[in-house]
Formats: structure tokens, sequence, C-alpha cells
């Protein structure tokens, strides 16, 4: 497939998703813009949090995995289905009887201003660099794929992209990206499931054959209880991903931002209930892609490790690369562009709303006309700095096979947010609020040097996403350190 026609390809997405923009937008006020005047339905949030919760890491990382790692990821997706049900029985009814904007607001409400700012910094950081860091891999391969060719260079390939986001969400914000999030999800997994089928046809397999053959493979292992040690064992992987949906879903503005959307907490639990179940089989799927990808080389005497393509490069290259067809090619570059750009726009939105209600607090020092115009100052600050970053990133990664460093970078900028709202829902203790900030520091940093005692003692226990829990259990440890008696002030 030539670069004039992937060029063509993303221009015509990136039509439809300005239109889109331009019916949901018109009304330009800062309550569409943070929270869709709280009128979206609540099928639609949860359609369009399958694109924005898998993002173009898990288009092509997770297919990717399977030669390394088999069906372990299923363990942790398992603990996603489980911590869902527990945001939307425990934070959600804690966020709507709030009334909140941002959910961070809590944080300030419980123990006092500088923990509502700690609490919106530890996501700030969080959102900027994971959200960037999923937008980066994606760039990376359309780099590779096509402006590497032209002579374009990364710089103007990541901010023609940051600039084609800010155009489409600057408007209507999270109304907007309900409901482009709902068409990038639709063509992402159209485009799974496309794939898919093309490379059945080429391995001659009926629908039912194609099970069969991924049911059948070695690669389909999916529990493992052999040792306890090893990073894949189950009960670790179980719980980690139990407490990374918790930390990443419902301690995330953005993610919490769609749902506070929704009209009613009833429908906002419904949302994740069906959100859940359909990521528990959206993601088994692409673990299947995976497996087939790997039959695909196999039959066609494609030697990967030769070529020295693995884990983030194998479905990019057989689909592109390869004989697959044009089809491939068409369908891998929208399902790629629409699983980044889910996850990256409502990322900017997410933390244009964080900055601007919780570190700046317009909503508390402006008129309404004020509040809307620094906010839109504050989305173009964001959006350049993502461009910053990804030029960072470009600079000083190597392994771009991520995922792995999206969910451990998560551990140690979440665990102090589990820590901080787990310590508030669950004790009715004040804290010296000024002290929040050298807690949430020093936690990840005990867990750090906790994390490499294994290795340098020569122990077999591998720490893997666990770490979240051990960063949790530190926070919650020094806050209860700080924290005095039940009294009408602490400070």
């Amino acid at each position: 497939m030539s670069s004039t026609y992937i060029l063509l390809l993303i221009a015509v997405y990136f039509g439809v998703l300005l239109l889109i923009s331009f019916f949901t937008g018109k009304e330009d006020s800062n309550e569409e813009f943070f929270r869709a005047n709280k009128s979206a339905p609540w099928y639609l949030v949860a359609f369009g949090m399958i694109g924005a919760s898998l993002s173009g890491i898990t288009f092509i990382s997770v297919p990717g995995w399977v030669a390394t790692k088999n069906f372990a990821y299923m363990q942790m997706v398992m603990g996603f289905v489980v911590g869902y049900f527990v945001i939307a029985k425990v934070l959600l009814p804690l966020y709507y009887k709030m009334n909140l904007t941002s959910i961070y607001t809590y944080l300030g409400e419980r123990f006092g201003n500088t923990s509502h700012k700690t609490g919106a910094i530890l996501f700030l950081v969080a959102r900027i660099a994971g959200a960037s860091l999923r937008l980066f891999l994606v760039a990376t391969v359309l780099q590779l794929l096509i402006f590497d060719e032209l002579g374009v260079p990364f710089i103007v390939t990541v901010s023609i992209t940051i600039l084609l986001i800010w155009v489409y969400t600057f408007k209507g914000g999270i109304k907007t990206i309900i409901w482009t999030d709902t068409l990038q999800t639709l063509f992402m997994l159209i485009s799974l499931v496309i794939s898919a089928y093309l490379i059945a046809t080429d391995l001659q397999l009926s629908f039912s054959e194609m099970i069969a053959s991924v049911k059948n493979s070695p690669y389909s292992k999916i529990f493992f209880f052999e040792d306890y040690n090893a990073g894949n064992y189950f009960w670790k992987q179980f719980l980690a991903g139990i407490f990374i949906a918790i930390s990443m879903t419902g301690l995330d503005q953005g993610m919490m931002q769609k749902n506070l959307t929704v009209k009613t907490l009833k429908d906002s639990q419904k949302n994740m209930y069906w959100f859940s179940i359909a990521l528990l089989f959206v993601n088994l799927m692409f673990l299947g892609l995976g497996v087939l990808l790997l039959q695909y080389a196999g039959h066609n005497n494609i030697d990967l490790e030769a070529l020295n393509i693995k884990g983030d490069a194998i479905f990019p290259h057989i689909a592109v690369k390869t004989n697959l067809g044009i089809a491939a090619a068409v369908f891998f570059v929208l399902g790629l562009i629409a699983a980044a750009y889910s996850s990256a726009d409502s990322s900017m939105t997410a933390i244009t709303t964080s900055f601007s209600i919780d570190i700046l607090g317009i909503d508390k020092k402006y008129s309404k006309a004020k509040q809307k115009k620094v906010r839109k100052m504050v989305h173009i600050g964001i959006s350049i700095l993502f461009v910053f970053v990804l030029i960072f990133y470009d600079k000083v990664i190597t392994d771009k096979s991520i995922i792995d460093s999206i969910f451990k970078f998560a551990g140690y900028t979440y665990g102090p947010l589990l820590g901080l709202f787990t310590f508030g829902l669950f004790t009715k203790k004040k804290i010296v609020d000024k002290l929040v900030p050298f807690i949430v520091i020093l936690s990840p940093i005990l867990t750090y040097f906790i994390s490499i005692i294994p290795e340098k003692l020569d122990w077999k226990y591998q720490f893997s996403f666990e770490l979240l829990l051990v960063n949790a259990g530190l926070t919650i440890m020094g806050l209860f350190l700080i924290s005095r008696k039940n009294t009408d002030n602490a400070s």
C-alpha cells in the first residue's frame, strides 16, 4: 500500500472527526467541554470507552505479546472486570453524590487543599506520560510506514497529529469525544475482525476451524499457577488487574469524566457493567489475532526471528509488508489511528479539565466568560506540551515494546492515588494535609528499592504489576503516620 493512499485514508478519517466536532461543539461552553451537559447516552459512553481503554498500545502490543507470554494477559483482564464492578459500586456513587466535575475535588473535601492538588498532579503526570507513550508508539509506526518514505521529520508528524486532535476537540471537549470515540471504537473493532478474517482466509480456515486453531495452539495458554515467583503467576496478575482497573479507570479523570457525563448514577453503573464484559471479549479477540499472525507467518515461511520482527512489530509487518493484501493494510492503518486517537483525545481533554479545575480553580475564581477563555488557553498549552514530550520520547526510547512500561509506570504514579482514596474512603482519620506531598514522593521511591531487592539478592521472585499494591500500601502507612484524631480542623 503506497504512502499516498495511507495519507488519503488518514485525511478522510480526520475529515469525518471534524464533521462530528462541527455538529457536537456548537455550544462551546465549559459545561459542554467538561461534562457534556450531563446528557450523554450511557450506551455510547460504554462503547466508546472500549476504544479509549485499549488504545494503540493494545492494538499493536497485545497481539505481539502472544509469542512470548501466551494468553497470560487474560489473567489481568479478568481482574479488570472485578475492578470495574468495584468502581460501579463504590466510586461512582461517591462521585455522583458530590456532583463532581473533577474527581480529585473529593480529596480536597476529605483531607484539604494540598491533598486535592497533590492528587491532581499525580494524575497529570501519569496521564501526560502514559498518553504520550501510547501516542508515541503509533506515531512511530506511522513514521516508518509513511513519513520516512516521504522525507517528513518525526517532529512534523507529531505536531500535525496533535494539531488535528486539538482542532476537533477544542470546542466540544468531552461531548465531542463521546461521539468520536464511539466511531473510533467501531473502526478499531472492524479492523480487528477483518484482519482475523483475511488471515483465516489465507490459511483456508472456516470460522469454526479458526476458533479451534486458536484454542488448540500452544500459544493460547491462559492460566499460570506453576510458579508463584514468576511474573505471570495467576494470583499476582489477577489481583494486580483488579487494582490497576480501579486506579487507571476509577481514579483517572479521563475515564471517569466520560462516566460523569451520563445523567443518572444508575445509567453510569450500567455503562460500567457492559463496558467490562465487552472489554473481556475484545481482549480475547486481540490475543486470538496474535495466534493467527504467528500461524500466518509460519504458513508463508516468514522467519520473524531472522527478520528481527518481534513484539510490537509483528502485526504492522504482516498487515502492511507481506502479501496479505491491500485490504489488510487499509484496515490495519484505520484500526491503528482509531485506537490511538480515541485514547489521545480523551487524555488531552481530561488533562485540560483537571488543570483548569484542580490546579487553577477557574470555577471558583473567574466569571463564566473568563473561565472559557482560560480553559481554551490551557487546552492549547497541553497540546504543545504533548508535542515536546513525544519528541523527548523519540530521543530516549529504544525499546518500542512498551505495554509493560505503561503498567509498571502506572504502579508508581497511580499507587499513591489508590492509597489516598483508600485511606479516605475506609478510615475516618484526619491527616496533616501539608505533609501529603512528602508521602506520595517517598512511597514510589521506597517501592522502586523494594522492586530491585530480588535481583540484588539473587532471589527467584519476580515483581510484576503488583508493585501498584506495594506503592498504595506504603502510601496508606505513611498517611497513618501523619494522621491525627478526627477533629473539625487538621492542618
